[in-house]
């Protein structure tokens, strides 16, 4: 029996779906889970303080502690404390 163009259609969106990566900003990260930097937005001075910070895109981040929305984090063996407004740029 053979297998209709639906079927293996069907199959190739089903092993999409598992590759797509979703993105979400750093301010939700969980605390103490380690998580990869995918994309740093905001104007070019801000992208750039964020670089300067660590904060650069394929890089390690971990969520030390938050309160407000402000965070605490690991970012290249230092620990760095930024806004929620910065956190929200940070997308992991």
């Amino acid at each position: 029996m053979s297998r209709g163009l639906g079927d293996v259609y069907k199959r190739q969106v089903s092993a999409n779906l598992k590759e797509i990566d979703f993105m979400m900003p750093l301010m939700f990260a969980n605390t103490g889970e380690t998580n990869i930097i995918k994309k740093v937005g905001g104007s070019p001075e801000v992208k750039k303080h964020l670089e300067n910070l660590g904060f650069v895109a394929g890089g390690e981040v971990t969520v030390i502690s938050s309160l407000g929305g402000n965070v605490i984090v690991n970012v290249k063996e230092t620990r760095v404390a930024i806004s929620e407004e910065m956190a929200r740029k940070i997308m992991i």
